[in-house]
């Protein structure tokens, strides 16, 4: 409901905030689930409760998605901005894994095939086991970022630029360009142990150590290989532009 003025009352705002407060939660532990122990689901909630609380301050009736479709990227990314403040994975980190990204481009066209670790260590000027350890510290590195849908002076954001009429869904507006389609293409195209890997782990929902089982290696191998699917799969979509600033 609105007041005269065209805002909407304080009594809608609490109730959105009370109904939703359970979804915050939900997202927290979905999202610890795939993090190191040293990230505490209490964090991540309180993060998410404020990006609940902007969601609600900036949702218009208007707007062509459902609130909940809304609020969901908002606590995402609030979740994500405390992870990033607290130097969970730090801003060195997420250059280095950029320059991983871009040898891997470069390698791939130079070679016409996925580049093998031995030969993306070397475009690195690096060690193979220098490589590695840089692999395993980029172990949260993500497929898309929250700030891959900001403008890069960061005036305007993906969803507001898809929220302003009342047929778009933002969701169904990123996976109806072909993003998915572009994801799809990109894992087919990944060397055949890391393409198990993957499934393994979002579509069996397997956990590190669980892989390395199969897979017949250590947890932290399973994390290094991880982190290499992860950068060609960004390489591969930087090329169609999808993933442009992260």
């Amino acid at each position: 409901m609105y007041n005269v003025h065209g805002k909407k009352d304080k009594t809608d705002k609490n109730q959105l905030l009370a109904e939703h407060s359970a979804l915050v939660k939900k997202l927290a532990h979905q999202m610890k689930a795939k993090l190191p122990p040293s990230v505490e689901v209490d964090d991540l909630i309180q993060a998410g409760m404020m990006g609940l609380l902007d969601a609600v301050n900036r949702y218009e009736d208007t707007h062509g998605a459902q609130f909940e479709t809304y609020a969901v990227q908002r606590i995402r990314g609030a979740m994500l901005d405390e992870l990033r403040s607290n130097d969970w994975m730090p801003r060195g980190v997420r250059q280095s894994m950029r320059k991983v990204e871009t040898a891997i481009s470069n390698l791939q066209h130079k070679l016409g095939r996925p580049p093998k670790e031995t030969e993306i260590a070397k475009e690195l000027q690096m060690s193979i086991e220098e490589y590695q350890e840089l692999l395993g510290d980029g172990g949260g590195h993500q497929l898309v970022y929250y700030e891959d849908f900001q403008d890069e002076d960061n005036s305007e954001h993906f969803l507001d630029r898809y929220c302003v009429d009342e047929s778009s869904d933002p969701l169904q507006a990123l996976m109806n360009t072909g993003f998915r389609q572009a994801v799809i293409q990109a894992i087919e195209a990944l060397p055949e142990r890391e393409k198990i890997l993957m499934s393994l782990y979002y579509d069996q929902e397997l956990n590190l150590k669980e892989i390395g089982a199969v897979m017949g290696v250590s947890e932290s191998r399973v994390s290094q290989l991880h982190s290499q699917a992860i950068a060609r799969l960004r390489s591969k979509l930087k090329e169609k532009a999808w993933t442009g600033l992260a």
